[in-house]
């Protein structure tokens, strides 16, 4: 298993791993208002935390273009660098304000293939403390059907609780 931190032993269990995993973001983050302090950092230590894991990071809500998404901080291969509101999985996360999971990204209307690996997908929506849409988590995985349900749940908390 990947392993976050160099002094701590992470969970095998999914659930009790990501919860560790919160508790180490919130505390490495407390006192940081940098936003893009704050994604580079939730971006490295989830995609070190989890080998199902082959790309993470945030796609931003352009403010010059507020219907379009520039690739943000990441972990992995190059990411695509925009993408449209309503495109791809990113884009209907974006559109809909929606936890978007798929198991099969080859089966999802308008797949973006910014790397030809990648199998499944989770992506979740961030949004602000009022409630406004800054941005996408991408987590891509190079296996099929690698998310479920207790990857949404956490980490929608993780983003919820770090960005909202």
């Amino acid at each position: 298993m990947a392993e976050a931190f160099n002094d701590i032993t992470l969970s095998a269990d999914k659930a009790t791993r990501y919860a560790e995993v919160a508790d180490e973001i919130a505390s490495v983050l407390d006192g940081e208002s940098n936003l893009t302090a704050r994604m580079a950092t939730v971006a490295s230590m989830l995609a070190n935390s989890f080998d199902h894991y082959f790309w993470t990071g945030f796609y931003v809500v352009d403010p010059a273009k507020p219907r379009e998404l520039v690739v943000g901080p990441y972990q992995g291969t190059l990411g695509c660098l925009r993408i449209a509101f309503g495109r791809g999985v990113c884009g209907a996360a974006a559109e809909t304000g929606q936890t978007q999971l798929v198991a099969d990204v080859h089966a999802f209307p308008g797949h973006i293939a910014c790397d030809s690996r990648s199998q499944s997908e989770v992506v979740v929506p961030v949004f602000d403390p009022q409630g406004q849409l800054i941005a996408v988590f991408d987590v891509d995985s190079d296996q099929p059907a690698a998310f479920d349900e207790t990857d949404q749940v956490w980490l929608e908390k993780i983003l919820k609780a770090t960005f909202a």
